[in-house]
């Protein structure tokens, strides 16, 4: 199964004790590696200076102090020296975005997923601090809000109400250690910028190109999946919701063998899942269970399609051009699997029609028998759709998706050599005079045979709309 990064984002309201959570051997018990790139007082004073402008706005809900970043990384990173690796990950960073950083090398409790935390600044520090000298005495209510006189502040007693401040004229009632936050960092694609950048970096140190990860892309035909992090109350959801996922994923697979259009497959996602699970979302709230029985009808939906849809004929080996017979072959083999999945699939529903009616108290024992045989059915079709992608990746391909579009794409460029080589013989027949026949070549076999491989080394390479686990942690 194609491996896709991990690369999540965080707010963070109390940055110093986040620091301290990630760097803290007694608190962490795998705890390999830490950088920093600024020390304690550039934490401390920016969490103040950020408390104070959150005060001063006047807004609702938490401060924003920093952020996080949580970047996973593969098992084989391991046999790398981990300082070294946690230096290379955050200077890479920044470099880049020119903000001071702090970082720890982790694995979770289980050893099972070893990962960096990157916490980084949105504010830079200032050249010169700013300070702003009071002109005329300055007040401030209890909530650090500004006030424009001094009876604003004044209890019935006549006395300044606790909490309240005044700055005398000239005194410093304002000073900025730090710029205000950069813009950038709270976009989404910022998010996908470091997602894509974190994954060629990740790579860079993986000498298996099989090996590689690649960023998902939301605008597939797939749906994405969820990591399940350590002691999560909602563990169970989670997994009932990534089989649901990926029961939908396999199904688009069987969709684009079956010759189903990639636009279609997007049209019935937005429509049955993206849409429906929008207005059930607004109108009751998010409801794992809703959500579940809303992909499992769209997949019954595209099921639909599949049924109502013939397979494309068998390729026909009509050009002697070795690499685009073996995508035929690729082709051939990947069509068969798909009529036995969807031969397999035709019985399950006769099966439950003959269940249904099996009834009376003498009926259990055959009941039964064919229950297990439902059972038995719908594993072996699940297994058979896992074991798809398998039969494209013993050649390179990375999925059903890149395989299905580098083989219209060189099937194109067959047909197309085929009518220019058919438009040449014509000409030639009709040429009376050998003169006027050598002036006419027939279209070079090489050149569409060097198209081929190009495309093909394309599709082998190209980034897959797969599943993967890039939500939660």
């Amino acid at each position: 199964m194609t491996r896709h990064s991990f690369i999540q984002m965080s707010k963070l309201s109390n940055v110093r004790g986040r620091i301290s959570y990630i760097t803290s051997h007694a608190k962490q018990e795998n705890l390999y590696a830490t950088y920093r790139t600024a020390d304690h007082s550039f934490w401390s004073n920016l969490a103040r200076e950020s408390q104070q402008e959150f005060q001063r706005s006047g807004a609702e809900g938490k401060c924003i102090e920093a952020r996080e970043l949580i970047i996973a990384l593969p098992e084989a990173y391991t046999q790398y020296e981990p300082q070294q690796v946690l230096e290379d990950f955050t200077e890479e960073f920044r470099r880049r975005y020119d903000v001071e950083c702090v970082s720890a090398l982790h694995h979770n409790k289980r050893k099972t997923n070893y990962h960096i935390h990157l916490i980084f600044s949105e504010r830079r520090l200032l050249a010169e601090p700013e300070v702003k000298i009071a002109t005329r005495s300055v007040f401030f209510d209890e909530t650090g809000k500004r006030v424009r006189t001094k009876k604003e502040i004044t209890g019935e007693d006549g006395q300044i109400r606790k909490g309240c401040a005044v700055i005398p004229k000239g005194g410093i009632y304002e000073q900025h250690l730090f710029t205000v936050k950069d813009g950038r960092f709270k976009s989404e694609p910022f998010l996908e910028e470091v997602k894509r950048n974190y994954t060629a970096l990740i790579n860079r140190h993986i000498a298996d190109p099989e090996q590689h990860l690649r960023v998902f892309n939301p605008d597939s035909i797939y749906l994405p999946t969820k990591k399940i992090g350590k002691n999560n109350p909602k563990a169970a959801e989670i997994e009932a919701d990534n089989a649901a996922r990926q029961e939908w994923n396999r199904t688009a697979d069987m969709a684009l063998v079956s010759g189903i259009a990639e636009a279609k497959i997007l049209e019935v996602k937005k429509e049955e899942i993206h849409q429906k699970a929008s207005q059930s979302i607004k109108a009751h709230g998010w409801l794992p269970n809703l959500f579940r029985s809303i992909v499992n009808k769209a997949k019954e939906f595209l099921q639909n399609l599949i049924r109502q849809t013939e397979l494309p004929p068998k390729p026909v080996l009509n050009l002697d051009m070795s690499e685009f017979r073996t995508m035929q072959k690729l082709m051939i083999r990947v069509q068969d699997r798909a009529r036995e999945i969807r031969s397999l699939q035709e019985e399950v529903p006769k099966l439950k029609t003959q269940l249904a009616e099996t009834k009376g108290i003498f009926k259990g024992r055959e009941r039964k028998e064919l229950e297990v045989k439902i059972r038995r059915t719908e594993e072996k079709i699940s297994a058979m759709l896992e074991e798809l992608p398998e039969i494209l990746k013993e050649d390179g391909y990375p999925d059903v998706w890149a395989f299905m579009a580098t083989y219209r794409k060189v099937e194109a460029v067959v047909e197309q050599y085929n009518r220019d080589l058919a438009e040449w013989e014509r000409t030639v027949r009709e040429k009376r005079r050998p003169a006027e026949k050598e002036r006419h070549a027939p279209p070079e076999k090489e050149s569409v045979r060097d198209q081929l491989r190009r495309l093909q080394a394309e599709g082998r390479t190209q980034k897959p709309k797969r599943k993967t686990h890039d939500m939660e942690r």
